[in-house]
């Protein structure tokens, strides 16, 4: 446990956190009083660069931001931003790629997958990959269908996670997110934006009712949130992932 924590103290990561989510129709005030997420009652976690995780923390899934691929002129391009590699065995690690753009070329897929084997022959338990995209509740259809050329390029028994918005399940065509199924494992809901909960939160999980896909929900540490009543009831729901803020840039 020593070494899990120290290894964990350890990491520096970089990952975006800026969420471009509509608000529902019901969007209240945030109550002053409203309980802070503290990243001790959890055991998954998003880590920024440079943060000094509490000694005390006890990780049992990681997600790791390995990369990115740019909206940029030219074929896409995957670029690394870590210098080493993770080597945290007593973890289910989850190799992060965020991007910005949906032609990723097989150059691309394979950069990202030899990652992958590196991150495996470093004695890491392996997840699988998360997509991180911002995907428009409107545009699921196209999503759905690059998604479906990820798996193909992602060798099993590895799985495939992706971060979604809440709004998907406020106003998300429930054809196109049946869709998503047989493609991927799990989606991470985001519920912040920057580094503070979106107000009226309760609006969106109030329709998350018989969302058809295994989802997790992100917190962001110091955020606010009071755990909506049905949502520990969803049968598709399998806990949290909190997002670990930066001592500065907590409230």
């Amino acid at each position: 446990m020593k070494r899990r924590a120290l290894a964990l103290a350890a990491l520096a990561l970089m990952a975006g956190c800026q969420r471009q989510q509509p608000k529902p129709v019901e969007t209240p005030a945030t109550k002053p009083d409203e309980p802070k997420v503290d990243a001790h009652g959890f055991d998954a976690f998003y880590v920024w660069p440079g943060v000094r995780p509490a000694a005390d923390l006890h990780a049992h899934t990681l997600y790791l931001l390995d990369g990115e691929v740019r909206r940029r002129p030219g074929p896409a391009r995957f670029t690394r931003l870590r210098a080493g590699l993770p080597r945290l065995p007593d973890a289910d690690l989850w190799l992060v790629v965020r991007i910005d753009r949906l032609d990723l070329n097989p150059r691309t897929w394979a950069m990202i997958v030899a990652d992958m084997e590196r991150w495996q022959a470093a004695g890491n338990h392996l997840a699988g990959l998360q997509i991180d995209f911002d995907a428009a509740t409107q545009g699921l259809d196209r999503y759905a269908a690059f998604l479906a050329d990820a798996r193909a390029h992602l060798p099993r028994p590895w799985r495939l996670s992706i971060t979604g918005l809440m709004d998907w399940s406020a106003n998300g065509d429930p054809a196109a997110l049946a869709r998503l199924k047989p493609v991927i494992d799990e989606v991470v809901v985001q519920t912040y934006q920057g580094r503070s909960t979106i107000p009226g939160y309760d609006a969106y999980f109030r329709k998350m009712a018989h969302f058809p896909l295994p989802f997790r929900v992100a917190l962001a540490e110091g955020g606010d949130w009071t755990p909506p009543p049905a949502l520990a009831h969803e049968p598709q729901f399998k806990g949290y992932v909190v997002f670990l803020m930066p001592k500065q840039l907590k409230r």
